[in-house]
């Protein structure tokens, strides 16, 4: 086998089908909703990054500060020969884990971009010529199938992605990572933890207005790719704390009564003035909260790691 491999496991026009279904649905229901998946484009990954560099946007900082620290813990503990990483992206985080996993004979990132994956499998091969790279174009979301590979095995899950899935779909989701490991392989999971109001919101509303930017993103990938006329100047980004639910939600808010046509999905969509899309729902957990939806998946925690200032936690948890 080369080694770098890619495997295709989505549709070619499964991406276009769930954009389609996303914004019919999201955008004829009360109140107005799209995933946050959508704001990733060339462009909104680019102002994603940026976003990570901003002072008041910690987490991608906490969560590489615990990974430099504990790698070798990791390591330790899981002995893993097989690294699996849901939403890889450019696979930067997981390279302190590759680095620290002597034992490692084979990486298995998963992505919805096959040129990512592409980038980021040639990049780590030209720093660990003897690994394996094994590649899956595939959504976590949609259930995947692992290659067969050495154990134990390690899948990560890595950014605080957890929090963008609502409880019914995060259990869902841990169900199914329990079901793509076996007994001894371990999940590697990042959370951002509950803290104060304030810390929160500025993570989330930045004065550069880079993330209004990346919010308002989600319009331009409605107009490119269905041919919509919204115009983001109509909108104003929104970032609110649901103390209750204990989760940050992003929207956009319209300045104004307006319609706006989306031909590719035949569906024109009223909004009135100070109406809310909501865009991102990003919750934020407690130690016990993620042990319990752990152990209600069948998987338990075995450690629990977090940054200097309590911001972020990374938890390994082992399937039972």
């Amino acid at each position: 086998m080369s080694p770098l491999s890619i495997t295709r496991t989505l549709p070619a026009d499964a991406t276009a089908a769930a954009l389609r279904t996303d914004v019919t649905q999201g955008l004829s229901r009360t109140p107005k909703q799209l995933p946050p998946k959508w704001f990733y484009d060339a462009r909104g990954s680019e102002l994603f990054e940026d976003i990570t560099k901003l002072p008041d946007y910690y987490p991608t900082r906490a969560e590489r500060e615990i990974l430099l620290t504990r790698a070798d813990h990791i390591a330790a503990a899981t002995q893993a020969r097989t690294l699996v990483e849901l939403g890889s992206g450019s696979s930067d985080k997981t390279r302190h884990l590759i680095g620290a996993l002597g034992s490692l004979h084979t990486y298995v990132p998963i992505d919805v971009s096959e040129s990512a994956l592409a980038a980021a499998g040639e990049a780590l091969l030209a720093d660990h010529p003897g690994l394996t790279v094994h590649a899956l174009v595939a959504d976590f979301q949609q259930g995947i199938e692992l290659p067969a590979t050495p154990g134990p095995r390690l899948l990560a899950f890595l950014g605080g992605t957890l929090g963008n899935l609502l409880p019914d779909e995060r259990a869902a989701f841990l169900r199914s990572v329990h079901d793509m490991l076996s007994p001894g392989d371990a999940l590697l999971l990042g959370t951002d933890l509950v803290k104060d109001e304030a810390t929160l919101v500025a993570a989330y509303d930045d004065p550069q207005r880079v993330t209004a930017a990346f919010n308002k993103n989600v319009l331009e990938v409605i107009n490119r790719e269905l041919g919509g006329d919204f115009d983001p100047a109509d909108f104003d980004h929104v970032a609110v704390w649901d103390a209750r639910r204990e989760w940050i939600e992003m929207r956009l808010r319209a300045r104004k009564d307006l319609t706006v046509k989306i031909p590719g999905v035949d569906l024109a969509v009223t909004f009135a003035a100070g109406e809310e899309l909501r865009t991102e729902v990003s919750a934020k957990f407690r130690q016990e909260g993620v042990r319990k939806e752990l152990a209600a998946a069948g998987l338990e925690l075995n450690s629990w790691w977090t940054d200097s200032a309590d911001r972020f936690a990374l938890s390994l948890a082992f399937r039972v």
